[in-house]
């Protein structure tokens, strides 16, 4: 006997939990950001754009995800939120829905000379494994194969007290293998000075013989040595005994007393290594990093070849191959080598390897080495290794951010970086995206257009909804998104060449090449074909060599504080301060807000910060200064009716047309001002905290400041990114001013747009790493896209619609 199942046909009434399938935002005003409301979906790939500066980071990163990783960090015990970043809550009325964000942002990795590919991802530790357990001969535990690691022994004895006068000495010796080259420290590069950059020898210590930043004569750090009392103040350092020279240069760290204050004398030589060569070379200010290049060369060192590994380290094999070479391989040929490997008692070891490395070609980066320093890394190389770690991940309902991940990307590059994001969303991820390219941003499910302009013109939503809809909307994205620059009619005409010949830096295979000079010359190809070894190895090689003046734009970002800003960044408060001096016949520093004329209560920020430990610290506007930064004294001093707190409030634009003519006429400071016009940057105000600008502006500020150098030739390297498509007309139009002077433009860059617009193209391949290395086309775009010949010429040909 059988019993039909009822089956019940009316509609499942919807789950509680299953309506919370929005991130809403309301009143969002971090930044520039006008009381913005906005409901996001989620599981959906979401493009956020709009000029650069318009206010997408804000909304993004500044609310969206800083409040996800706050509350996320307020979970942790009050102890663990004591070692953690405490930001305040940003300011918006109302956040709902957010779920855990991952940050994958543009911040290059850091730069730390013992940093490699390797070391920033799980791919070393894994192989240094691989290595203890299957290396021959065996040489120690995984710490043996680290560069990190320096092999230490010691020994010594102990007493042991049992009680009623029952003692024991025991005789102890310890011991640890580490990999580390003894000459190089594992750095890989050893570093020789050049004396004669140090100190003139012709010279006593009492008549100021150093020629090093920061050691003048009546400074401590000379004074230590002066009065030391290991050397005749009087005596030419050119005629110091053995034991002298040996003190003055290398002694250890000795205790001396210098009028009666306890000190440290150190030789110059580690005191140097010390202070100087410790530090990351970008970080450095100009000066430091200009002695730094005179009197330092660094070289590849002898006894490790630059592996950073000891000996013992690289006498382990398996299969002859030890770890040094698997590190220097290129990380495909490497990922085909581990795929050979067949061990079963470490098998679950070579499947999480294998997975790493697959990884690294999937996204991209199959051309790179584990070995490569992760300081020389680009942005968007940079971002594409975070990246990785996240491919794999059995995370679900996370919500990633991305900022630009097509950088650095060659259009070819592009459509895999777009599965990439497509597949985080189809495992149920929320992916949020601010971009620029309209390649990932016809992919989107949802699309947020902020601006209509930037900065103050700026920080609304203007458009949201579907792709198709923004094309049909009057937004300045809408309006440019199908934009596609033609091929130029004709072309400009070289007025010279600057020869290459047989450049073999990293993988060019014995280059030559005639570089124009006098016209807008693009070096393209994809990513990992040798553009930068090219432009910025061997050209910039060859052109100090003819003493051709250069001025290199590259992608290092610039640094500040919440102090630094576009007049202090640009050198235009010099000129601002000395003509506000002149005429209240007082002196500059009264006008420099990190400086005499500073607010003494907040010390010249504007604000107070007041800590409160483990609870997000709190900023108030200072009460004596009203946020103006200086003394009510320095305030009484007037140029052209404004005081200094007026002008650094001045957007650029009105404070060029204020230098520009009547009393407040600085020629300096307007010829600064006209080149921040010139490349878009009119909006800003000139006392904008560096910290709040985005990142196309903060590139353009760079570009605007190195305009200002006397050069015959000027080498971008990616221009555009940050920005926005409207932006790059705009950029476009200050290369043809630069070229139209009679300068030579160098552009490494994969935008279309740039090409298009290009007098001559130099294109690099075929493929990346040891696949590329090669110039597969020179000449004019017209013949480029005429010929369709690589991977460049196709898709120039498909943007143009030839």
């Amino acid at each position: 006997m059988s019993m039909a199942r009822g089956t019940d046909r009316r509609a499942p009434e919807p789950h509680a939990a299953d309506s919370h399938d929005l991130i809403r935002v309301h009143g969002a005003r971090v930044n520039n950001l006008k009381d913005v409301s906005i409901e996001i979906p989620k599981r959906r790939l979401t493009v956020f754009t709009g000029v650069s500066g318009s206010g997408k980071s804000s909304l993004v990163f500044d609310t969206i995800a800083a409040e996800s990783q706050r509350l996320i960090n307020e979970t942790y015990s009050t102890f663990v939120q004591g070692f953690m970043p405490t930001p305040a809550r940003p300011e918006v009325d109302v956040l709902e829905g957010l779920t855990t964000a991952i940050i994958v942002d543009q911040q290059r990795m850091g730069s730390d000379p013992r940093s490699t590919v390797g070391t920033a991802t799980d791919a070393n530790a894994m192989l240094r494994i691989l290595f203890s357990r299957l290396g021959r001969p065996y040489i120690g535990p995984p710490a043996a194969f680290s560069f990190n690691v320096a092999s230490v022994s010691a020994s010594g004895g102990f007493t042991v007290d049992r009680g009623a006068d029952r003692t024991r000495t025991e005789k102890v010796t310890f011991s640890r293998t580490g990999g580390m080259c003894t000459r190089c420290e594992g750095r890989g590069a050893v570093s020789d000075i050049d004396l004669t950059q140090l100190y003139d020898d012709s010279k006593s210590l009492s008549e100021d013989p150093f020629t090093i930043p920061t050691y003048t004569g009546d400074g401590w750090v000379v004074r230590v040595i002066t009065e030391s009392g290991f050397f005749d103040p009087g005596k030419p350092i050119r005629e110091y005994t053995e034991r002298e020279r040996h003190d003055f240069l290398y002694r250890e760290p000795t205790k001396v007393k210098v009028n009666g204050v306890n000190l440290t004398y150190e030789g110059l030589i580690p005191k140097i290594q010390k202070s100087f060569l410790s530090k990351d070379r970008e970080s450095m200010q100009p000066h430091i990093r200009a002695f730094v290049d005179r009197a330092v060369t660094f070289t590849e060192c002898p006894e490790c070849g630059g592996s950073r590994l000891s000996e013992q380290a690289r006498s382990s094999k398996i299969e002859g191959i030890s770890i040094a070479d698997a590190c220097a391989m290129e990380i495909r040929d490497l990922a085909e080598w581990v795929r050979g490997l067949d061990e079963p008692s470490v098998a679950p070891l070579l499947v999480s390897l294998q997975r790493s490395l697959d990884s690294f070609v999937e996204i991209g980066l199959g051309y790179l080495s584990l070995d490569r320093p992760s300081g020389t890394l680009s942005g968007g190389e940079a971002q594409r290794v975070k990246m990785i770690r996240h491919l794999g991940s059995s995370l679900t309902d996370v919500t990633y951010v991305f900022d630009e991940p097509t950088v650095g990307l060659h259009p070819h590059d592009i459509q895999r970086m777009n599965n990439l994001l497509l597949r985080l969303r189809d495992k149920g991820n929320t992916v949020l995206v601010v971009e620029h390219k309209p390649e990932t941003i016809a992919i989107a499910d949802h699309v947020v257009d902020i601006g209509p302009g930037a900065g103050t013109a700026g920080g609304t939503v203007c458009f949201e909804g579907t792709v198709e809809g923004l094309r049909a909307a009057d937004t300045p994205t809408g309006r440019h998104l199908d934009d596609r620059a033609a091929l130029k009619e004709a072309v400009r005409k070289p007025a010279g060449t600057l020869e290459i010949r047989g450049a073999t830096a990293h993988n060019l295979r014995n280059v030559d090449v005639d570089i124009p000079l006098g016209v807008l010359c693009v070096v393209t190809g994809v990513a990992g074909s040798g553009k930068s070894s090219l432009v910025h190895g061997s050209l910039l090689q060859r052109s100090k060599a003819d003493g051709t003046g250069v001025v290199c734009v590259d992608q290092t970002p610039i640094r500040g504080s919440r102090r630094s800003n576009p007049a202090t960044y640009t050198g235009l408060l010099d000129p601002i301060r000395k003509a506000f001096a002149k005429a209240g016949g007082v002196k500059p520093a009264l006008f420099s807000a990190n400086s005499s004329g500073a607010c003494p209560t907040c010390n010249g920020a504007g604000v107070v910060y007041t800590d409160l430990a483990v609870m997000a610290g709190v900023a108030t506007v200072c009460e004596e200064c009203e946020g103006r930064r200086f003394q009510a004294s320095v305030l009484e001093h007037r140029l052209g009716g404004r005081d200094i707190s007026e002008v650094l409030a001045m957007p650029v634009a009105e404070a060029e047309e204020f230098f520009g003519t009547g009393e407040a006429r600085t020629p300096a400071a307007h010829r600064i001002l006209g080149r921040l016009v010139d490349v878009g940057l009119g909006y800003l105000t000139l006392g904008q905290p560096l910290t709040t600008l985005s990142g196309g502006e903060r590139q353009r500020l760079k570009l605007a400041t190195h305009m200002g150098e006397k050069s015959g030739v000027y080498i971008l390297d990616e221009p555009t990114t940050g920005l926005h498509l409207a932006d790059v007309e705009q950029l476009l139009g200050l290369l043809d001013r630069l070229v139209d002077s009679g300068k030579s433009v160098i552009v490494v860059e994969h935008h279309q747009a740039v090409m298009a617009h290009a007098d001559w193209i130099i294109d690099l391949g075929p493929g990346a790493g040891h696949d590329g290395g090669r110039v597969v086309f020179e000449g004019t775009p017209a013949d480029l896209v005429a010929s369709r010949s690589t991977l460049t010429g196709e898709h120039l040909a498909s943007y143009v619609g030839a």
